[in-house]
């Protein structure tokens, strides 16, 4: 039980190394997708996504650049 709870736990890493990181791409989907369902048009809807998630990525690298220095 124990070898498949680290089994688990290193395969959940794999994909989620940092949760703040994920959860902030899991609620600029969520938001890119309540906004097309609001109306938004479709064309604007990947270059929106493309930019927002940039604008995510680049916090995220900003933020762990901060706690490096400190």
């Amino acid at each position: 039980m124990k070898m498949l709870r680290l089994v688990a736990a290193e395969l959940f890493g794999l994909f989620v190394d940092d949760g703040s990181l994920a959860l902030a791409i899991l609620a600029t989907l969520a938001a890119l997708a309540l906004a097309l369902h609001a109306g938004l048009p479709g064309r604007w809807a990947g270059p929106l996504g493309f930019l927002a998630l940039i604008g995510v990525l680049a916090e995220n690298l900003a933020r762990t650049l901060r706690r490096r220095k400190a």
